[in-house]
């Protein structure tokens, strides 16, 4: 399946640069075959590897020739400004002049890969070009094999993939998010701190721009029809078809009637054409003489407040998000979006980072209530087991979350979130068959609406992060992986129904190290900075580690084992004993990337 890059902008490229000793008559010309041979292997292997989460193929561009002094630097950084590239390489097998030929970019995140060899001293010029941009500010990624290879060996060992692998899909993530919008669909919902967006950090950190539109606008766009009305017919046609009613559990007093109940439908299905018009636009709008709202605000992520001012009086926006963070809809299987509930950006933020790094649909979620295997003892009557033995977090919230999440789509047999170019059409199928649509609790929602009803299947593994913004320090990120966790019935049926049984659940167990916000599930969730968390297949910890430190945040807490931690060179100048503290440091000496 063929990817489309519906946001402006063209798509950053991977640029490398292959370094050589600058000395002729000799000494540069036994080289050059080899060092462009070195480069050509990255390209094929990160072309052969790495998609953009949009789906198009990630393009590497090679510097015209070698580069042995300065005015090769230039050349290949003229090349790579006119090609779009977002993220620099540079290799080597030799010995280098080291500040001649480096790359003076400071926004463009970079990584040296220094042959480990013996007939040429490559590690030797790694060194130098490090210690060169430490001086200089820039930080940068060291890449060295633990082996030795000959000299006429061309292959990438499997650790040195690893890592160019780590540094390319959190370079790109930076890459694809400068210049992009996050769009407030509304402001700040019932007091929630992610709710209020700072600007200064979606500028200074991650080269973004903040685009707001009042929730009246979905009013007027529905009033005057302000969207694709042929899309609209095929939408509400989908959704009869595909989205089952559930169990309405409110009191039959306050339950709405059946016309507003097929009222309410409509509505939350031009909320979520609205929404997604306001977000990236549509040319469809421009046909109907809509011109100007059909440009969009080029959102690479948004979020919608809903609480109190919508909900109120009108359906909630369950519905909206989650179509919108699945990776399907009536139009077929496409790209998910990265759109949060109750406007909260600061979990908006890890979402979008999960979805750069994975190209996989995210979850977005309560972090609600911590159940110890004591409580669920006393509850249910049994006991947990497996990998929730020591406890577990009921991720839920109003019915929002993404339908990838059902466990439904799999690899190797196993349930698995993926991206959509391989995900099946029996797949999107399967995820829709197990969710039912459960009408809202109007306690909640006195305008109604619809809330996604499904528990996630299979023991999948996922990353749980969140970005907090603290007084005085700035954003730190939090990151916990572990697993999603198949409960016995019997003991999900009685946990649920403690909470609204209409919104989805994901039963969410850590794992553990034995120490600090690890040591157990209960200080995973005591220590845990705010009350949603974002949560993406797979264990990612590593890779958001890395793209943390290009941007400059700090880790507050983490569970991601040491050997698959990679940051720039010069962190462990900041302390190599303590990682964590040296995180911090290295963090607040260089800032944010845009905002020195």
């Amino acid at each position: 399946m063929t990817g489309t890059n519906r946001l402006q902008g063209r798509m950053p490229k991977v640029g490398i640069r292959p370094t050589i000793d600058g000395r002729r008559n000799g000494v540069r010309e036994s080289l050059e075959d080899q060092t462009m041979d070195m480069a050509k292997s990255v390209k094929e292997f990160i072309e052969t590897n790495l998609r953009h989460p949009n789906g198009l193929p990630v393009e590497c561009v090679i510097a015209d020739t070698t580069i042995g002094g300065v005015a090769e630097s230039a050349k290949c950084a003229d090349k790579f400004a006119a090609e779009g590239v977002g993220v620099s390489i540079t290799v080597t097998r030799c010995w280098c002049y080291g500040t001649e030929t480096l790359d003076m970019d400071p926004s463009t995140p970079k990584a040296v890969w220094g042959f480990n060899g013996t007939e040429r001293p490559g590690a030797v010029y790694l060194a130098a070009a490090l210690a060169g941009y430490d001086q200089i500010g820039i930080p940068a990624f060291g890449i060295y094999g633990k082996d030795v290879q000959d000299a006429e060996d061309t292959t990438i060992p499997e650790d040195v993939k690893e890592k160019l692998l780590q540094f390319t899909k959190a370079g790109l993530a930076v890459a694809n998010m400068k210049g992009k919008s996050y769009l407030s669909l509304g402001s700040v919902s019932m007091g929630i701190a992610g709710s209020v967006v700072n600007p200064a950090f979606f500028k200074d950190y991650l080269g973004m721009r903040n685009e707001y539109v009042d929730m009246s606008e979905f009013i007027r766009r529905m009033d005057n029809k302000i969207y694709d009305p042929v899309e609209y017919e095929k939408a509400i046609k989908w959704v009869k078809e595909n989205c089952v009613e559930g169990e309405d559990r409110n009191d039959k007093e306050l339950m709405h009637t059946r016309e507003q109940k097929d009222q309410e439908w409509e509505t939350v299905v031009k909320m979520t054409l609205i929404a997604k018009d306001l977000m990236v636009g549509n040319p469809r709008l421009a046909e109907l003489g809509y011109i100007e709202e059909s440009c969009g605000h080029n959102a690479i992520a948004g979020g919608f407040q809903g609480q109190r001012q919508w909900t109120d009086f009108m359906p909630n926006g369950d519905f909206m998000e989650t179509i919108l963070n699945s990776s399907f809809d009536w139009n077929g299987i496409r790209e998910a979006f990265v759109f949060a509930t109750e406007n909260d950006c600061l979990n908006a933020v890890p979402m979008l980072f999960g979805h750069l790094l994975t190209g996989t649909a995210q979850i977005f979620s309560d972090v609600r209530t911590y159940w110890s295997p004591d409580s669920v003892k006393r509850v249910t009557g049994k006991e947990l087991s497996g990998k929730g033995a020591n406890g577990i977090i009921h991720l839920i919230n109003s019915g929002s979350t993404t339908l990838d999440a059902t466990g439904q789509q799999s690899r190797d047999g196993k349930p698995a979130m993926k991206p959509f170019w391989e995900i099946t059409e029996e797949e999107t199928k399967k995820c829709l068959d197990v969710t039912t649509w459960g009408p809202a609790s109007l306690g909640y929602f006195r305008g109604g609406g619809y809330s996604s009803t499904f528990k996630t299947d299979g023991e999948m593994p996922v990353t749980m992060a969140r970005v907090n913004m603290i007084k005085g320090l700035g954003p730190v990120l939090q990151i916990a992986e572990g697993y999603t966790i198949d409960l016995d019935k019997d003991i999900h049926d009685v946990l649920n129904m403690r909470t609204d049984p209409t919104w989805p659940t994901t039963w969410f167990a850590p794992n553990l190290t034995g120490k600090g916000a690890f040591k157990d599930v209960y200080s995973v969730m005591n220590n845990w900075g705010a009350n949603h968390g974002a949560i993406s297949y797979g264990h990612i910890g590593g890779d958001l580690i890395t793209l943390a430190s290009m941007l400059r945040i700090p880790v507050a807490m983490h569970n991601v084992p040491e050997e698959r931690i990679f940051r720039p060179k010069t962190w462990g100048a900041f302390g190599l004993d303590d990682l964590q503290g040296a995180d911090y440091r290295a963090c607040n000496n260089f800032g944010p990337v845009y905002g020195k």
